[in-house]
């Protein structure tokens, strides 16, 4: 049986992220994000509907979340849904929570380059490589089909060809045995 556990989010944070790190040096970094949801009710008024989602994300990853996210900063972010259970030692009560494990995270704020004005969108992968947006890949040069092919002239010398006669007889039994 397949499975596939795959999130993609677009919204904005809801608070600053939260950086922590285990006692193995491993850093993560917790925030939320608010995901809008725009629709038409049946009577015609428009509506909006907001969906909370708690994210976390882990290493390189977490350190690039927390250095340069703040509540209300838009980005796009890809992962995997968690599911945790735990048992509250206060009440003793089970709990549990579902949350988004981040695998790559895209910043969509536009920020003017210095003398340029080109708006720039920046986006991380696992290893915090930085990933430039496909909006600003090259693009594959246009195709351009070569010439069609011409054959060679054929110049024929007239005295050293025979006079068709000669071949008649040949050219006429081929094509009645067909």
């Amino acid at each position: 049986m397949a499975n596939l556990n795959k999130v993609m989010l677009m919204g904005n944070l809801t608070r600053d992220p939260i950086n922590k790190s285990t006692m193995s040096g491993l850093s993560i970094c917790e925030f939320g994000l608010a995901v809008n949801r725009y629709f038409k009710t049946a009577q015609g008024e428009d509506r909006e509907e907001v969906c909370f989602v708690d994210l976390e994300a882990f290493g390189k990853t977490a350190e690039i979340c927390g250095r340069y996210l703040r509540k209300g900063s838009p980005v796009y972010i890809e992962g995997r849904l968690k599911f945790d259970q735990w048992q509250d030692k206060a009440t003793g009560q089970n709990r549990n929570r579902l949350r988004v494990s981040v695998d790559s995270v895209q910043f969509l704020e536009r920020r003017q380059d210095a003398g340029e004005g080109n708006p720039q969108s920046t986006s991380f992968d696992n290893f915090g490589q930085a990933v430039p947006p496909a909006i600003n890949m090259p693009q594959p040069a246009a195709y351009n089909p070569p010439p069609p092919y011409q054959a060679p002239a054929v110049v024929q010398d007239s005295n050293n060809v025979p006079p068709f006669d000669q071949y008649e007889e040949e050219i006429g039994d081929q094509d009645s045995q067909f």
